[in-house]
């Protein structure tokens, strides 16, 4: 079994097709056929049930795409190693991050100090559900992961540092009933109204769901959206309310504005419950954290409070 061969197969079983997979890999449609052939032969299994419309796995290859993914991880890896031997000159960085970013940390400064240090270090980030880049990270895909999951939400064998939380809070359209109130409990929001939602597989998503079970209610009517700041301009636009990372409107991380205030139409309510709280923790495998992963945890320890850091 040749890493190429492993290589070749990851292709076909993410795009499904071998045309596309050859393309991806810039070879020829048939040598990559026959180098996948040779792999099935290798290993004693066909991975793939091709019919002329479509191609599948099969069980077999459903249970080597994890263990491809984390092969040639560590062979990327193990490179990597090498390379930061003579000092950490050259190299990649494959970063998770959230799109709400909790507490006082400016991730934007982290990553700007990071560049300053390591400038021959080649940046690579990806913006997804917190689940996925959780699991991204345990499979070898990605190095480290900025996500809003608690402790108990992560996979096994994963390792975590709370970058900082802040409180959730209620963004309601300004002619809404509890506009001028203060502070709001869930159960107090009429079932009638809308509630726009992030993304499912989002940490923000599980802790806003976990807020109305405390409350003792159903969230209603869901309105998903993927990007936290159309979250915000819907609810100031009369669409429904939301429920989002305080930090998101207020602070250097807020997504509208320059964070001195809300979209015009907007109201802000505080939320009676002490536990709604969005936690942001960057994720990651001590086991097998490559020399720019570390440094990389280094710049962020630089920027965190003493007491955030735990």
């Amino acid at each position: 079994m040749e890493l190429r061969h492993l290589r070749y197969f990851l292709a076909v079983a993410e795009t499904r097709n071998f045309t596309r997979a050859a393309a991806r890999c810039f070879v020829a449609q048939s040598a990559l056929s026959q180098q996948i052939a040779r792999l099935e032969k290798d290993v004693g299994s066909e991975l793939f049930s091709r019919t002329s419309r479509s191609v599948r796995l099969t069980a077999a290859g459903d249970l080597l795409v994890p263990l491809a993914r984390r092969i040639l991880a560590d062979v990327d890896h193990a490179q990597e190693e090498l390379d930061a031997l003579g000092g950490l000159r050259r190299g990649r960085l494959r970063l998770g991050l959230v799109q709400t970013l909790a507490g006082p940390l400016d991730m934007v400064e982290v990553m700007a100090e990071y560049h300053a240090r390591h400038p021959g270090i080649d940046y690579h980030i990806v913006n997804a559900t917190s689940t996925d880049m959780a699991a991204a990270v345990a499979s070898g895909g990605l190095d480290l992961a900025v996500v809003g999951l608690r402790p108990q939400q992560l996979p096994e064998g994963l390792d975590h540092r709370v970058l900082g939380s802040d409180p959730l809070v209620v963004i309601v359209p300004a002619d809404h009933g509890l506009a001028d109130r203060e502070e709001v409990d869930l159960a107090e929001l009429p079932t009638t109204h809308q509630l726009i939602q992030f993304a499912r597989g989002s940490g923000l998503r599980r802790q806003v769901e976990e807020a109305f079970a405390r409350a003792g209610v159903e969230p209603g009517r869901n309105f998903e959206v993927a990007q936290v700041h159309s979250m915000i301009r819907l609810a100031a636009r009369g669409v429904g309310v939301t429920v989002v990372p305080r930090s998101s409107v207020q602070g250097p991380n807020a997504l509208l504005g320059s964070g001195t205030g809300l979209p015009h139409g907007a109201r802000m309510l505080a939320l009676a419950d002490s536990a709604a709280v969005h936690r942001i923790s960057v994720v990651y495998d001590s086991k097998r954290l490559s020399s720019a992963a570390a440094a990389f945890l280094e710049v962020v320890d630089h920027h965190l409070r003493p007491d955030q850091s735990v």
